[in-house]
């Protein structure tokens, strides 16, 4: 799906056992996500994984801590510190009151990451193998909590999300202002989208945000015409295919399907690949210039042809381990550009 690391969750001993495996069949870094049962994260550690994520809101006796902090340090495994605003630590809600507002909460997700950081530096595990989360179901705690923790310039790293963002569509647009405005201020260094759908959607939809913030390209990014009463071609059908067509595309690549002679012809320069309609026809563009005009039955399926042969390329080197591309370089053009039958 395009996922650089991946938590799975670690709350059984079967579950435990179950990581070495997960662990040796992976391709990327594996994080345990451990909650309540501190032994299962030694188990964890054992099973090799290459991440722990520990929740101060569950864990949080000093000796415990102490325990997975040595083998975590033994191991050079690295412990992500995961607080979220529903689980807070009592203790924290006894000395501070339990404040509703917007700042005091903030205030208090931060206290107990800190108050974690101080345990796991003081048995040796400091900066260089800690990082921290600090996640609220609501933008605006959730900015306020990251904020407040990356003001503070202590170095430790952030992985920003929102947790039980919801339903796709509202939990997608949560996400997007949640993490996004976070990035684009120089805050966070990973992120994961929480939605509830297949994990594939959440890895598509932080893509999505790292695509649009253009700070680091990171898979296709599709443009495409609203329904407005200047379209001159069925959209709808048409943007579902490339939709569907680009979940296999793994480069960064800008796709256009416009529906008007308005800003289609301008936006299908600026692509690297897509299509402009206009009455019963359309244009083909590949890498800024126009490569055919097909009627508009044959419009979509050109299009999404390409597209497969990119997506076929891309999956090729992902297997032999090189580089991929950014948008179409290195891909030959002429292969795009042979429409049949001109």
């Amino acid at each position: 799906a395009g996922a650089d690391i991946v938590r799975v969750t670690c709350d059984t001993r079967e579950a435990a056992a179950a990581l070495r495996e997960i662990v040796a069949a992976s391709p990327v870094p594996i994080v345990a996500d451990i909650h309540y049962d501190a032994p299962l994260a030694l188990l964890a550690l054992e099973a090799g994984v290459q991440c722990l994520r520990l929740n101060p809101g569950n864990i949080s006796d000093p000796t415990k801590i102490r325990d997975i902090a040595a083998e975590a340090r033994a191991r050079e495994v690295p412990i992500r510190i995961g607080v979220n605003s529903g689980s807070i630590p009592r203790r924290k809600e006894l000395e501070r009151g339990r404040g509703s507002s917007i700042e005091e909460t903030a205030e208090r997700m931060v206290d107990a990451a800190l108050h974690h950081i101080r345990i796991l530096e003081e048995h040796g595990v400091g900066p260089g193998m800690v990082k921290v989360s600090l996640k609220a179901s609501d933008v605006p705690t959730n900015l306020a909590a990251n904020r407040r923790f990356a003001a503070l310039g202590n170095g430790y790293p952030l992985h920003l999300g929102l947790t039980e963002a919801g339903p796709v569509a509202s939990g997608s647009v949560k996400s997007a202002m949640g993490i996004g405005i976070l990035l684009a201020e120089g805050i966070g260094d990973t992120i994961r989208v929480s939605l509830v759908g297949e994990p594939e959607e959440e890895v598509r939809v932080a893509r999505w945000i790292l695509a649009n913030l253009e700070e680091t390209p990171t898979g296709p990014n599709l443009v495409a015409c609203p329904t407005c009463g200047r379209l001159e071609i069925d959209m709808n059908p048409m943007v579902a295919r490339v939709d569907e067509a680009l979940r296999r595309v793994r480069r960064p690549l800008t796709v256009s399907v416009m529906g008007c002679v308005v800003n289609g012809p301008g936006e299908g320069m600026h692509a690297d690949i897509g299509i402009a309609g206009g009455r019963h026809k359309g244009a083909l563009f590949v890498s800024g210039r126009v490569v055919a005009t097909l009627p508009e039955a044959e419009l979509i399926d050109a299009l999404v042809e390409r597209l497969e042969a990119i997506a076929d390329e891309d999956a090729r080197l992902l297997a032999e381990g090189r580089p991929l591309p950014v948008g179409l370089e290195d891909t030959p053009l002429q292969r795009l550009s042979v429409v049949p039958g001109d």
